[in-house]
């Protein structure tokens, strides 16, 4: 229905997977994303596929999302762009604003020239995805032509005259038929646990490491690049904390930790894996064959440690109880990646209030017993907006929310 328009506030893969639904039924679709880059977090997950054989952590899923998404001619999509006004009367009218858009899409061939000859750390932005187009971005705050002017070789030596670095921001008005909420979730930040994360080099996230992973397809130390002889990962960092108040499982660290595991004892045979959990959270049909497998090649220690040190040679002291013998253990390691859990979105209060909606008592969206809420007629959201998931669980929440909204506009579907 060419005269249906839904407007979609998020661009990872709920917002993606939606869009395309709903596309595919021929309803107009404005897609807008806050970043320079559509896929969220998800889009940095590498794949862990165990000697070419699948093991359905999702990444693929992700990729195949935003594909379709970028090239479907029903959906207009909005990088860099936020909502900061929406009301409705018979339909949903919406201000944006965008921010400069200094790499045009259409000429941009992702060359990575910009990249490579850019003297600032950072300046120069780079996608997990070439389905992103443009694959580069220039940031706002780091940029020396956009702080002072006193640099300006990205654009001088592009070679498609692609990068406009006097482009500034602007504002659309868009109106919709209904709107649905899909800005994901927020990694925790694990600064202030006593793991040493931002003080240490050799303590990563679990993000951190996926994206290491998918861009070089190796595990190196940050401290000096070398391969890691001893790996600790450390589960429940910011889940199932109540001093934190953060009582939920985030249901898909579990899973990651030990596929990616897996996946590096594959990559690298030599090095060894010890994986520190509560318990460990089951995933999937295929879980037991695939944990008695897992438990062969990785020590399994059922304790959450307490601190982590430096030592000598930036290796990593790390303390815990054995369940045993209730002594306190200390163990070295090369690295150490904390599985961190999902949080709440920044924007949530922001657009509960835009809508006039409430969150949960945990911070995120309310939904119903199914996974797919209308708050008020038109309202829907989808994804971890509403709470922890995994890539296929989010990918089923947005299918859903495209049918209650294809439902709502009125859609006949067979």
């Amino acid at each position: 229905m060419k005269d249906k328009n839904v407007l979609i506030i998020g661009g990872g893969v709920a917002g993606l997977s939606a869009a395309v639904e709903l596309a595919d039924l021929d309803v107009q679709v404005e897609l807008i994303e806050k970043s320079n880059f559509l896929g969220g977090h998800a889009i940095g997950y590498a794949c862990k596929a165990i000697n070419d054989t699948c093991v359905k952590c999702g990444a693929c899923m992700v990729e195949e999302r935003l594909q379709r998404a970028v090239s479907h001619p029903n959906i207009k999509i909005l990088p860099g762009s936020q909502v900061q006004n929406i009301f409705k009367n018979h339909r949903f009218s919406a201000s944006l604003r965008q921010e400069p858009l200094h790499i045009d899409s259409k000429k941009c061939t992702n060359c990575g020239l910009c990249l490579d000859r850019c003297p600032a750390d950072g300046a120069v932005l780079q996608g997990f995805s070439k389905n992103n187009i443009p694959f580069y971005a220039i940031s706002e705050e780091k940029c020396l032509y956009l702080k002072d002017k006193s640099c300006s070789i990205c654009r001088d030596e592009c070679p498609e005259t692609a990068i406009d670095l006097d482009n500034e921001e602007f504002e659309h008005s868009i109106e919709a038929d209904a709107v649905l909420i899909a800005t994901g979730f927020k990694p925790f930040d694990p600064k202030d646990k006593p793991y040493g994360f931002g003080l240490f080099k050799n303590v990563v996230t679990g993000l951190d490491l996926e994206r290491m992973i998918k861009r070089t397809g190796c595990v190196k130390k940050p401290s000096d690049n070398k391969t890691p002889g001893l790996i600790a990962f450390i589960q429940c960092v910011g889940s199932r904390d109540s001093k934190l108040n953060h009582l939920w499982c985030s249901k898909v660290c579990c899973s990651s930790a030990l596929r990616t595991s897996r996946l590096i004892r594959e990559r690298h045979p030599e090095t060894e894996i010890t994986f520190f959990y509560m318990d460990v959270q089951t995933f999937g049909k295929d879980f037991e064959p695939f944990y008695e497998e897992t438990q062969k090649e990785i020590r399994m220690i059922r304790a959450i440690p307490g601190d982590i040190y430096e030592t000598d040679g930036q290796h990593l002291k790390v303390n815990y109880i054995d369940n045993h013998s209730h002594k306190t253990l200390e163990e070295i390691f090369d690295l150490v990646v904390l599985s961190i859990g999902i949080t709440p979105c920044e924007d949530i209060q922001t657009i509960s209030g835009l809508l006039g909606i409430e969150p949960d008592d945990t911070g995120f969206v309310k939904t119903d017993d199914k996974k797919t809420s209308a708050f008020v007629n038109g309202i829907f959201a989808a994804g971890t907006v509403q709470g922890p998931m995994s890539i296929a669980d989010t990918i089923a929440s947005a299918g859903s929310a495209a049918w209650k909204i294809a439902r709502y506009l009125g859609l006949k579907i067979s």
